[in-house]
């Protein structure tokens, strides 16, 4: 039993829908661009850009429900809807075909961002990390097992603002399937039990102020509803 010269953080966690059981979170992957639409209205184009990644904290994963907190330095406050991959079996080099193997099941995630952090950081050639891992910023449904739920590949994928519906795509649309970005990821560094994959998100990203209230979900996955809570005073 090792001993530590401070209290060490509670192991973060997603929940497991329809038990008591907790599913240990390890490191949280993000896909960028992997609908066309969006990558198009982000002014890229998704026929040449190869996947890329960044990364949010563990415990920015929060239960997509209640009160999410606004963040502080930031007035262009971003939802984005994802699918969100659950590894259950680590491994590197992993072929497409033996991918979802890996998988241990699905929820569904939104990519909180500072939209206004994350176009400075670009502007200067500076990483996105203040813009995307801050604290709340992967509210998240409880976890499915694929054993349940199987391996969607299709099915609608959508979020509301205030009822009206801002983002509407199918998983068919992503650019890099889920089996792929699996593969992708594991010929970089070694994908281990825990870890969770933002698959991307669909057109229609935009801005959420206080007092909206956020819906959404991805057919046969889950759903969920929250409410944007008040700025920070500064």
């Amino acid at each position: 039993m090792s001993s530590y010269v401070i209290t060490p953080a509670e192991q973060a966690s997603l929940a497991v829908a329809g038990s008591d059981k907790r599913f240990p979170v390890r490191r949280v992957y993000c896909v960028g661009r992997n609908y066309a639409e969006h990558a198009r209205e982000m002014g890229h184009d998704p026929d040449r850009d190869p996947p890329f990644f960044f990364s949010k904290p563990a415990d920015a994963i929060v239960p997509a429900e209640g009160t999410i907190e606004y963040p502080p330095q930031t007035d262009d406050f971003h939802y984005e809807i994802e699918l969100i991959v659950a590894i259950g079996k680590g491994g590197k080099n992993i072929p497409v075909a033996q991918a979802l193997e890996h998988v241990w099941g699905y929820s569904v995630g939104i990519d909180l961002t500072r939209r206004d952090l994350q176009a400075v950081a670009k502007k200067m050639g500076r990483p996105w990390e203040w813009a995307k891992g801050f604290d709340v910023s992967g509210p998240s449904t409880p976890l499915k097992p694929a054993s349940e739920v199987g391996h969607p590949s299709t099915g609608r994928i959508w979020l509301s603002v205030n009822g009206d519906v801002r983002q509407q795509g199918d998983l068919a649309e992503l650019i890099w399937s889920v089996p792929e970005v699996i593969s992708y990821i594991s010929e970089s560094m070694a994908l281990q039990p825990g870890d969770l994959i933002f698959t991307g998100t669909p057109a229609g990203v935009g801005a959420i102020r206080p007092g909206d209230v956020v819906t959404g979900g991805v057919d046969g996955v889950g759903s969920f509803e929250m409410k944007v809570g008040n700025k920070p005073s500064k």
